[in-house]
C-alpha cells in the first residue's frame, strides 16, 4: 500500500494532479488511515497508470470516465465502443494539426512579407496586416497583395 505521495513519486504525477483526478471519480485510494491518509494498492496504481497513459496521448477525463467503465467490466462493452471514443479524438486531433497547419502558413506568409530591418516599424507589413485583420477578411495570398507584399 502507497500513500499519495509515494504513489506520486512511483508514477510521476503529483499529488495535486493524483487528487484532482480523485475528485472527478477517475481514482480513488483503496483505503484511508483514521486521520485521512489514502492509501493505494496494486489495482488502484494500474489505474492511475491507466489514467496518465490516457491523458497523456490526449482522452479528456470524460473519454477516459468511458473507458475506465469499459476497463472495468469488459465482457459487457465492445472493441467497438472504444474504437469509438478513440476515433473521435483522433479526428479532433486531426483538426487541431490542421489548425496548427494554417497558423503555421499564416505566420510564414508574415514573416516572408517583412524585410525584418532594423527601420521604424512605421510600415511594417506585419503589423499592418495583424491592424487590418486582413488574414481572417480574405484568404492569405490576397491578404499579403492587400497589404503591399513585401516590406
Amino acid at each position: 500500500m502507497l500513500k499519495i505521495s509515494q504513489l506520486s513519486a512511483k508514477t510521476g504525477l503529483t499529488a495535486h494532479t493524483l487528487r484532482f483526478y480523485e475528485k472527478h471519480g477517475l481514482i480513488q485510494a483503496s483505503t484511508r488511515s483514521e486521520s485521512g491518509y489514502r492509501y493505494y494498492n496494486d489495482a488502484d496504481i494500474r489505474r492511475v497508470e491507466f489514467v496518465k497513459t490516457a491523458r497523456s496521448i490526449g482522452f479528456s477525463l470524460e473519454d477516459i470516465d468511458q473507458l475506465l467503465s469499459i476497463r472495468v467490466d469488459k465482457l459487457s462493452h465492445s472493441c467497438q465502443e472504444v474504437t469509438e471514443i478513440t476515433r473521435h479524438k483522433l479526428d479532433e486531433v486531426n483538426g487541431k494539426i490542421n489548425e496548427l497547419q494554417s497558423m503555421q502558413q499564416t505566420l510564414q506568409i508574415l514573416l516572408d512579407s517583412c524585410c525584418g530591418g532594423p527601420e521604424s516599424a512605421t510600415h511594417c507589413s506585419i503589423m499592418e496586416a495583424l491592424d487590418e485583420d486582413l488574414f481572417r477578411k480574405q484568404d492569405n495570398d490576397s491578404a499579403l497583395q492587400a497589404s503591399g507584399g513585401v516590406k
